[in-house]
């Protein structure tokens, strides 16, 4: 998280019969800087299922999740799909697989001592709201507004012992819509689940991974609270593409790709798929001669299991995989790879990039780019998916030699 971030609106299905099995309204977007406003047609939706013409509203009818071998399905429900819907049942379901105890855990900062890490590893649903609230205020301040959405509000704030910079995000409790089952039994955010894997398996540094880390978390009754790590001095790439003269050269994007592929990679060996990776969701950390990507926003995230086939979309439209428009479903691994030529277009083009546009070739690849470059992307956005390379052949590709 940095300097701005944003939610947007959600809608929630008609049917509720199904709710404990079923995800509801996911977050829609958060962004890197309070000033900018995100244009409309960058709108990303939670679910569609299937091909549209519009980026921004969206009507279609749930479909099942298939998963190979398993036959997992959801009952088809219609609804009006506006920036988010419900969820596939996999990800409802899923077991919160963190390889260790996390079960809400906070997860501390290097310069806390190991007496005060024991303290806050206090399963916090055995606190009372009261406790909660009061531990709030009594480690964090809270300051100026980054973001506000139908699903909650983004903070800027400080950590109250060393003044370390956090984001704070309130999420009403009727708009904590997606959640998991942990190993206890207990449902929590899908959001806060996968955040407190990634914790978990960094063993609780903050800094160290690309993700952006949950510090600590919150259940105030009525609300949630996330306190997530917010990155100084940083902004989201296309902030620091804008500041770059709207494109950037290839050297620069070279070392943000590379960056990203190998970010992307570690999700995917942990069985996360985050669904929207791209420029809003990239931060860029710029304290140093060599900028940092960090990933932030894992509101559309979800859980997977080996060769999980998706036929319900969450993301953003724009950048919808040609798969979902000829196939209505996507794979992750593939639509990672997309992505990753998503954003490496837009970070060499001075425009948006556009699915439907590039498929019917309106959109076109800049010629004065390297050989070796221009190779990398067409590879990402090659129309068939079975025929684009993997997250791993990516990493040995010539260009980011």
């Amino acid at each position: 998280m940095t300097k701005k971030m944003e939610t947007r609106k959600s809608t929630t299905p008609a049917d509720k019969k199904d709710s404990d099995q079923d995800c509801k309204t996911r977050t829609a977007k958060r962004k890197a800087s309070p000033e900018k406003k995100t244009p409309i047609k960058r709108r990303r939706v939670a679910e569609q299922a299937g091909p549209s013409t519009s980026s921004d509203v969206v009507k279609g009818v749930k479909r099942k999740v298939v998963q190979d071998g398993e036959g997992t399905t959801n009952q088809a429900k219609k609804a009006k799909l506006l920036d988010h819907m419900s969820g596939d049942k996999e990800q409802a379901s899923s077991s919160l697989d963190t390889g260790k105890d996390l079960n809400n855990k906070q997860v501390c900062p290097r310069n806390v001592t190991q007496e005060k890490k024991k303290k806050r590893n206090v399963d916090q649903d055995k606190k009372s709201v009261a406790d909660q609230k009061r531990e709030f205020e009594a480690r964090y301040v809270e300051e100026h507004q980054l973001g506000e959405g139908g699903c909650g509000a983004v903070f800027a704030g400080y950590r109250i012992e060393d003044r370390f910079p956090v984001a704070i995000k309130h999420i009403p409790r009727n708009k904590v819509y997606c959640k998991v089952a942990d190993e206890n039994g207990k449902r929590l955010s899908v959001e806060v689940a996968i955040m407190l894997k990634l914790a978990g398996e960094a063993e609780g540094s903050v800094g160290t991974s690309a993700p952006v880390s949950l510090l600590e978390w919150f259940n105030l009754g009525k609300e949630l609270i996330l306190v997530l790590e917010r990155p100084v001095p940083a902004v989201d790439l296309q902030k620091y593409k804008a500041e770059n003269g709207r494109t950037l050269p290839e050297d620069k994007a070279k070392v943000i790709l590379k960056q990203l592929v190998d970010a992307a990679k570690e999700l995917e060996d942990k069985n996360i798929f985050h669904r929207d990776i791209k420029g809003e969701n990239i931060l860029i950390e710029t304290g140093s001669d060599v900028p940092r990507v960090r990933i932030i926003d894992f509101g559309l995230s979800c859980f997977v299991k080996q060769r999980s086939l998706y036929r319900v979309f969450y993301g953003t439209p724009l950048h919808t995989p040609p798969e979902w428009y000829r196939r209505s479903c996507y794979r992750c691994g593939p639509t990672t790879v997309w992505q990753m030529g998503v954003v490496l277009y837009e970070a060499v083009h001075a425009r948006d990039f556009d699915t439907e546009r590039f498929l019917s070739n309106t959109l076109s690849i800049k010629k004065r780019l390297s050989t070796k470059c221009r190779n990398f992307l067409e590879a990402c956005l090659t129309k068939v998916p079975e025929k684009r390379p993997t997250l791993e052949e990516l990493q040995h590709h010539p260009w980011l030699r």
